[in-house]
């Protein structure tokens, strides 16, 4: 994923915990109102805290961007990082361009001329992270820690970031 340098302290935030995940599990809303996940990569984080993805236009996935969540797991590092927004579709060919890679041509084999491929461009508003910044020996002591105490201890950075769009 290309992560463009941020605008926000909180956008930094997220660049920093997101980065080097390449794949996210995009959530949105189906038509019958039922939660429904798909792994998708995350092409692009831009300067702005928008998130761009490819995307079949004839897939359900576009018609299901009013409510969308992007959750990024590193359980190698102990990092997790869910955004919710809202998504749109974007048939921007400059931008297809600038982002398409090889590696897509299995789902698009007409390559960036595919016709049905379009992008999504998903705002953040709101960022929900887990973080627990240590050694997995760290975080196995701090499990233990907690279970003989009965409550969380030294189990790292969790927060919240409101309002990531920009007004």
């Amino acid at each position: 994923m290309k992560i463009d340098p941020q605008t926000a302290p909180d956008l930094q935030k997220i660049r920093d915990l997101i980065e080097g995940m390449h794949i996210a599990m995009l959530t949105s809303i189906d038509a019958d109102d039922r939660l429904v996940s798909r792994p998708m990569s995350v092409l692009k984080m831009d300067s702005e805290g928008v998130f761009w993805l490819f995307a079949d236009t004839n897939s359900t996935t576009v018609n299901e961007l009013d409510r969308v969540n992007l959750s990024f797991s590193d359980e190698e590092d102990s990092t997790y990082v869910s955004i919710a927004g809202h998504g749109e579709v974007s048939e921007d060919r400059s931008l297809v361009h600038a982002l398409w890679s090889p590696l897509m041509k299995p789902w698009f084999p007409d390559g960036e001329k595919s016709p049905n491929l379009a992008l999504l461009k998903i705002q953040a508003q709101t960022a929900e992270y887990w973080d627990s910044g240590h050694s997995k020996m760290v975080r196995l002591f701090a499990m233990a820690a907690s279970v003989v105490a009965s409550k969380p201890i030294g189990m790292g950075e969790h927060g919240t970031i409101d309002l990531l769009e920009s007004p």
